[in-house]
């Protein structure tokens, strides 16, 4: 999959710099790296990037934040998390908010990966299945503890066997069901947006080797769109996923009569 990308400036930077560090800390580990063979691969990098971008946005508007004639882009910030607040309450109630942090993060990391792609000299570490994967494991044993911490280590575990107001019996069938289901979600939430992102890239490549200029913009657009949807379906299913583990006795706290979307 590296292949479909041509070799980064900002990769070889990074790698120059810091790749023979990398390289003698994890030789004493047992893993070697062959000539010419970067060491830190480019979804890392570019991950990185983001990380260290978003950090320093975020400590520069902070600083700048008002509460009287607040400027567009607190108010763009304000309107993007009232919009994932809202959806966290609406699916789990008030004390939904309290998983604001980890849900507003994984969408502002996810949509700026998506997004990445389409800035010359970068790549989107969304279209790599490493990096997708160890966002829907985040998921998936983030919300297994908080559904630990809201009921309890026996209660969650019980849920798993026999559903509240199901008979006991039906436990060594309902067993292998749930932990196939909640092992599949990890599936689901990576290769979806793997998926997605990685054919998008493949497509503008294919067309940008072909013919260089008008042919790709097409795509670039739909790519916008899509990026954009795709971290809007992992944010929903993250917080559909959090209301599901959190609930107590099958009781939802928001609206608990929605269905799981079948997100394409």
């Amino acid at each position: 999959m590296d292949k479909l990308h041509h070799p980064l400036w900002i990769v070889q930077i990074v790698n120059a710099l810091l790749g023979p560090v990398v390289a003698a800390a994890l030789r004493p580990l047992g893993v070697e790296f062959e000539p010419g063979h970067d060491v830190i691969p480019d979804y890392l990098v570019i991950s990185g990037l983001i990380v260290l971008a978003v950090t320093v946005g975020c400590l520069l508007v902070r600083g700048r934040l008002r509460v009287e004639n607040p400027g567009k882009t607190q108010i763009l910030l304000e309107d993007g998390v009232s919009a994932i607040s809202g959806m966290l309450e609406e699916w789990i109630g008030p004390a939904g908010r309290r998983y604001l942090p980890l849900v507003g993060t994984m969408g502002v990391f996810i949509l700026a990966g998506n997004y990445a792609g389409m800035v010359p000299g970068l790549m989107a570490p969304t279209s790599n299945i490493n990096v997708t994967l160890g966002c829907a494991m985040t998921v998936w044993v983030y919300y297994h503890i908080q559904g630990v911490k809201a009921q309890g280590v026996w209660a969650y575990l019980k849920h798993f066997a026999a559903p509240p107001g199901a008979p006991l019996f039906i436990a060594p069938i309902m067993l292998p069901i749930e932990i196939i289901s909640h092992l599949s979600r990890v599936m689901s939430l990576s290769l979806r947006l793997f998926g997605n992102i990685f054919g998008e890239e493949l497509v503008i490549l294919i067309l940008f080797s072909i013919i260089p200029f008008l042919v790709p913009l097409p795509m670039m657009l739909l790519g916008l769109v899509t990026g954009g949807l795709q971290a809007f379906i992992f944010v929903l299913l993250s917080v559909i996923y959090l209301q599901g583990a959190v609930e107590h006795h099958g009781e939802a706290h928001g609206a608990h009569t929605h269905a799981e979307p079948a997100a394409a």
